[in-house]
């Protein structure tokens, strides 16, 4: 069986996410404590006991997330001597999730990732005034269909398609204005369902440009190594493997397309029958299934789940 890792990205958040891993385990306590110091922040006690609003801030979620599901991944090969290139034919992660791959991948050290990503949130915060941005979750669309959808809503504003994270869920981005006259026309076009994001900022669109110098100079900056495993990076549905490609495509994805429906299934084609989601939450390994229902999804994110794999 060949399978891939994957890394969730952004609204797999929760208050509480990664205590039971540094209670039950030394590995996760020093990932931790390494983000901690490597950010001058007391972010673990942020993950643990909240408060919510602002563990969901984009500059605390997104390193969030990439450390739980780092913590994951160092236990796994502290106590189960999993060998990630030996474990999984390619890793890939949703959005921010892309540098939680590359961090178990060992492209970026943990302490760079954890700097990366909070910077990644402040600079996307930063890029669009906050009431000014918005985010829709079309249900019941398809990718060409949402495309066309966004470009008839833009009406000189920005709206694109930002996420295809399959199983008929495009979400678009842009200007308030935009996506609220494209969730309009996607139920004049019997689209089943529009529902706008609670997130701050519209990420994954052209509105998105200032954090995407931000993070080129940030990137161009840190040392990287090629990945132990094959990354199937967002904004191709493809691998990359070359540091400077890497580089250069973790730029365009701030303002790219999530090709997350692509992604999944350019793996299947390359031989993948089971996807390992890695961290917090279920969100990917549910959608593994509906992108194709030959493909199994598997969660891992708590001490059972990392019991009943090392098991298996």
């Amino acid at each position: 069986m060949s399978r891939a890792f994957v890394f969730p990205g952004q609204g797999s958040q929760a208050v509480g996410m990664g205590r039971e891993l540094a209670e039950a385990f030394p590995e996760a306590r020093h990932v931790f404590q390494e983000v901690d110091e490597a950010l001058s922040q007391n972010l673990s006690r942020l993950m643990f006991d909240g408060p919510e609003d602002e563990l969901t801030l984009t500059e605390n979620a997104q390193p969030a997330l990439m450390a739980v599901s780092l913590a994951v991944v160092r236990v796994l090969e502290g106590q189960g001597g999993l060998d990630l290139s030996q474990a999984a034919a390619f890793v890939a992660g949703h959005s921010l999730g892309e540098y939680s791959a590359l961090a178990a991948a060992g492209t970026f050290t943990l302490a760079d990732t954890a700097r990366l990503l909070k910077l990644r949130g402040q600079s996307m915060q930063k890029a669009v005034p906050v009431g000014m941005g918005a985010m829709a979750a079309l249900l019941g669309a398809e990718y060409e269909q949402a495309r066309e959808i966004a470009a008839a809503a833009a009406e000189g504003e920005v709206c694109e398609a930002a996420n295809d994270n399959g199983a008929g869920q495009v979400v678009v981005s842009g200007h308030k204005g935009a996506v609220e006259r494209a969730m309009k026309i996607a139920a004049e076009r019997g689209i089943k369902r529009a529902v706008m994001l609670p997130v701050s900022a519209p990420f994954h669109c052209a509105l998105m440009q200032p954090a995407a110098d931000a993070m080129a100079e940030a990137l161009g900056k840190v040392a990287m190594q090629a990945p132990k495993v094959p990354l199937v990076a967002n904004v191709i549905a493809a691998t990359a493997t070359d540091p400077a490609a890497i580089r250069d495509l973790l730029v365009r994805q701030v303002t790219g397309t999530v090709r997350w429906r692509e992604s999944v299934l350019f793996m299947k084609q390359q031989g993948v029958s089971a996807l390992v989601e890695l961290g917090a939450g279920k969100v990917l390994a549910g959608l593994a299934k509906r992108i194709d229902k030959e493909l199994t999804g598997t969660a891992i994110g708590t001490p059972a789940d990392i019991e009943a794999f090392l098991k298996a």
